[in-house]
Parts: structure tokens; C-alpha cells; sequence
């Protein structure tokens, strides 16, 4: 009996440290270098890909989670807490941070910047199912937000339904980039030259694939493309498409029948040949709605974060982005 409760006392622990590894990056803060905290995927990689050696990065959004699902648990604060930086993607996107900020511990020393500020910021056609936006005034009036929310954003705030999803578009990583490398600047001036360095390499990749998606795109014979929801807004903006999003085409963002059928009619009229779905979320409505177009299925990914799969097979921002040009090719021919 002895052996049998010390066996499942061993398999518990080995659950529960599983489900701990599943669910938290488990990383820690290091003494001696900026900590810095990010939200979710593309903050995280512009974070790191500058911060290099000099920066020790936690990411709070683990591994195959789709961030508008997502809310921070307690050791998330207690990073955060310790740490110099907290890095958020801001204009909405983060409905929790204002809470998040507020329950920090009185005595921290970290920054907060919303590192989409300076990006020309969108409304959407309506809630897009996962609140995007509608904490976006509650951002303006936290205390800890009002140094670094985006003045573009400000003007905006009356409307509840600002689009987050600013880094799906390279001109606006740019913008983000340069944010992140200014905080890190400020909050670690001894290691200025290797962030300014880094940037400008990143920086360099961010400009080459901005000027391939406008070579590529400027030849397709059709700019139309259907997505399961608003994610792809400055991407249509900088590049000459015109997005139809599935979620959000009703003020609940639960498409009706008719909207449906009223979708599959432009996809025939226009002659789409796909409907794009996201590997993070469900492709249920996609799949509908391409079955009463009689057309197929593709992905086109807004970047949020990586799937498990992605991430061992060493994806990155950069050829997600190029997956998704050549998707947005095959589609537009």
C-alpha cells in the first residue's frame, strides 16, 4: 500500500509539474539585467530580437494560446512586479492591463509603454467577438498607462471599436520596433549601441519584407479577401486589399444566417477562390461559409502567437508573414 501511495504520489507531482510547463513559460527574473515583460507573441520577438544578450525577456502569453483568451495569473504579477519593463501591444488589444497595473506591488519600479503608439490606428465594423477596444478608455485613465498610451490613439477614445491588430502590418512593426528599442534605451542607456544595433537589423528584415508584400501585392489581379475575423485591417491598409470579416459583420459579431449568405454572394460576385481561417481559433465558420460559396479554405495568420508545432519547428514572425504573402498570392491570382 505504501509503494502503491508513493507511486501516485510521483505521478500527481509529475502531472501537475506537466501542466505547469504547459501553461507558463516559467521563466524567472535575472539579477544584473533589464527585465522585461511583453503580452504576447510579436511584442515578445521585436523584444528579444533587440534586446539580444543585454535583456532577459519574459513573455507572458504561453505557447498555443490564443491571447483574447487569455488573463495573467499571479506569478505573472510578481514578474511584472520585479521587472523594469512591461511591453503591451496597447489599443485595446489587452483588455486586462488596466487591472493588471493596478494590482502590481506598490513599491515597483516598472515601466509600462504601449509600444503601438505612433501607428495610425483603425476602427473596426463592430465588436469582433473578443472585446478588442472596449478597454481602450479604461487604458487613458489608469495611472500607469497615461505616460505612454498612444496620442493617435486619444483621439479615438469615444469610439469603443478601435482594430489592436497593428503589428500584422510590416509598416507598422516598424513603428513598434523603435518603440521597444527606446525603452529599452531608457530604461538600460549602458547597453544603448548593441540595442541600437539589433534594431537596425531587425529593422533591416522589417523593411525588406514591407517592400516585398508591396512588389508582390501590387501585381495580384484581385485585392478581395474574406477572413474569419478583423485581424487583417492594416495589412489591407498598406497593402491595396479590401478585408470582409465573417466575426464582426453583426454588432454581436455572431454572424446570422443571413449575413452568411450575404457574404458567400460577394465571394461569388467578386469570384474569391478562398476564405481564410486562423490556426488558433476555430475554422467552423470558414468552412461554412466557403461550403455555401463553393470555394476552399486557406490560412492567413494574423501572428498572435505560435502554435506548439509552430514553435518547434523554429517558426517566427518573419516566415509567418512570408506564409502568409504566398497564401495571400495563390489566393489573389
Amino acid at each position: 500500500m505504501k509503494l502503491l501511495w508513493t507511486g501516485l504520489l510521483i505521478l500527481t507531482l509529475l502531472v501537475l509539474s506537466a501542466c505547469g510547463q504547459d501553461s507558463s513559460n516559467n521563466a524567472k527574473i535575472v539579477e544584473g539585467k533589464v527585465n522585461v515583460v511583453t503580452t504576447f507573441y510579436p511584442v515578445y520577438a521585436f523584444t528579444t530580437a533587440i534586446g539580444g544578450e543585454d535583456a532577459n525577456v519574459i513573455n507572458l502569453l504561453p505557447t498555443g494560446v490564443e491571447p483574447h483568451d487569455w488573463t495573467p495569473k499571479s506569478q505573472d504579477i510578481v514578474n511584472t512586479s520585479k521587472a523594469q519593463l512591461f511591453l503591451y501591444n496597447g489599443a485595446g488589444l489587452e483588455g486586462w492591463v488596466p487591472n493588471f497595473l493596478k494590482s502590481l506591488n506598490s513599491d515597483t519600479q516598472v515601466k509600462s509603454v504601449a509600444v503601438s503608439e505612433g501607428v495610425k490606428l483603425l476602427t473596426a465594423e463592430g465588436d469582433d467577438g473578443h472585446g478588442h477596444g472596449e478597454e481602450h478608455e479604461d487604458e487613458h485613465e489608469d495611472e500607469h498607462a497615461d505616460e505612454h498610451t498612444d496620442e493617435a490613439a486619444s483621439e479615438d477614445v469615444a469610439d469603443h471599436h478601435i482594430d489592436p491588430h497593428t503589428w500584422v502590418s510590416p509598416k507598422s512593426a516598424m513603428i513598434m520596433a523603435e518603440n521597444i528599442k527606446n525603452s529599452l534605451v531608457e530604461a538600460d542607456p549602458d547597453h544603448k549601441a548593441g540595442y541600437e544595433q539589433r534594431y537596425e537589423e531587425l529593422r533591416t528584415k522589417l523593411e525588406t519584407l514591407d517592400q516585398r508584400f508591396t512588389d508582390e501585392l501590387a501585381n495580384v489581379p484581385n485585392n478581395e479577401i474574406v477572413v474569419s475575423h478583423q485581424a487583417f485591417g492594416y495589412l489591407a491598409r498598406d497593402y491595396g486589399l479590401t478585408q470582409h470579416a465573417i466575426m464582426g459583420l453583426s454588432p454581436d459579431a455572431e454572424p446570422t444566417g443571413q449575413d452568411i449568405v450575404k457574404l458567400a454572394k460577394l465571394v461569388k460576385d467578386e469570384g474569391i477562390k478562398y476564405i481564410f481561417f486562423e490556426e488558433l481559433v476555430s475554422d467552423k465558420l470558414a468552412k461554412t461559409l466557403a461550403s455555401e460559396a463553393g470555394v476552399e479554405t486557406m490560412v492567413l495568420n494574423p501572428v498572435e502567437g505560435l502554435t506548439k508545432e509552430q514553435a518547434t519547428n523554429g517558426d517566427d514572425y518573419f516566415t509567418l508573414m512570408e506564409k502568409n504573402l504566398q497564401n495571400l498570392l495563390i489566393a489573389l491570382k
